[in-house]
């Protein structure tokens, strides 16, 4: 007798896997243009959503229903676009520093924001862009903004006081003669004390502008002392060396940022300050340039460190005798030095550096 045929069964299809996807972001100060590619270069979408954290909320939702979204490329992470960074990094997706596409790019595709976007997440796919942003989240970020306000201070009293000695000169020759004799502080200190009404409008700006003067000047201190405090609670042990003060130290670190990791070993960091020499070979010429770029006040800050160590360090001193008897001009040894100041103070800035090379200077 034949056995009943049972019904085939379907068996169920698997699920599909969520596609992974890659963000690109144009940043501007009201609006973010946002870009989606697929891991094969395909152009899913662009939009533009309002630089507010409701749009910030919208622009990850956005993407996030193209696929899976772990890496994204954003433009002006430091200033424009550093809530969002700050937000997608909050939400575990790896965030990559896109700089501006070139100017070659530029004339073969044009320029609007959506292109920008899509070069950003392009250019994070193709491995161009490779920068982990600071994540100004920590005390180094602190330095920053301290640091940022006792620069205009600096700058502002400088002006003040130049305007004070140009006032100065359209005065009573009697006490101008006076005045002129005495150093920049006591000069301020007497103009502060002057009697406006007795003298004119002339004597009134001078005591205006001294007055201002010392405003500053506090102003300059008290910024100074927090700069100070907030070094020695983060890199105690960076004061401790030769010729870094709190001002070099500061600006040594926020070179570096709050996430010193995202360094990958000292000559990143050289790179970074711009003490590191460029290749410029071709054919049979083998030869290397002097860095211009990275960044221009951490190169300055090693500029001066060396100085105090050529003044008052032994080790360097003896490093300059030597160098001087080689051959080399004292301007080529400079550079050597700074270069050598950065590593050193690499291991200071990220302790657990495994590249620990002995520092010769």
């Amino acid at each position: 007798m034949p056995q009943p045929t049972l019904p085939a069964q379907r068996v169920p299809a698997p699920a599909k896997e969520a596609e992974d996807v890659i963000l690109g972001v144009d940043t501007h100060k009201d609006v973010h243009v946002a870009a989606v590619i697929t891991t094969l270069g395909a152009s899913l979408a662009q939009q533009e959503f309002p630089a507010t954290a409701i749009g910030y909320r919208q622009l990850l939702t956005w993407a996030r229903s193209f696929g899976v979204l772990r890496r994204a490329g954003v433009e002006c992470t430091g200033s424009f676009g550093a809530a969002l960074t700050k937000m997608l990094r909050g939400q575990s997706i790896d965030v990559i520093e896109v700089n501006q596409p070139d100017r070659a790019t530029r004339r073969k595709r044009g320029k609007t924001d959506a292109i920008d976007a899509d070069a950003a997440a392009r250019a994070v796919l193709s491995g161009r862009a490779t920068t982990v942003p600071k994540s100004a989240d920590g005390p180094v970020e602190d330095m920053r903004v301290l640091r940022l306000a006792k620069e205009s201070a600096v700058k502002a009293r400088t002006q003040a006081l130049n305007q004070l000695k140009a006032v100065l000169m359209s005065i009573d020759p009697d006490l101008r003669e006076l005045l002129t004799r005495l150093s920049n502080p006591a000069l301020v200190a007497t103009c502060a004390a002057l009697d406006a009404d007795y003298r004119g409008e002339a004597v009134f700006t001078m005591r205006l502008l001294a007055r201002r003067v010392q405003h500053l000047s506090d102003e300059v201190k008290e910024l100074t002392r927090r700069t100070t405090r907030a070094v020695r609670a983060c890199r105690p042990q960076m004061l401790d060396l030769v010729g870094v003060g709190p001002d070099s130290a500061a600006v040594l670190l926020i070179a570096a940022g709050d996430n010193p990791d995202r360094l990958v070993d000292e000559a990143s960091f050289a790179a970074l300050c711009g003490v590191s020499p460029v290749e410029q070979s071709s054919g049979k010429t083998q030869r290397r340039r002097l860095n211009r770029g990275g960044h221009r006040q951490a190169n300055a800050a090693l500029y001066r460190i060396v100085q105090t160590r050529i003044r008052w360090d032994e080790r360097t001193q003896a490093y300059l005798r030597r160098r001087t008897a080689e051959g080399m001009s004292k301007r080529e040894i400079i550079r050597c030095l700074k270069r050598y100041v950065a590593r050193e103070l690499y291991r200071h800035i990220q302790p657990r550096a495994t590249n620990q090379v002995p520092s010769a200077a």
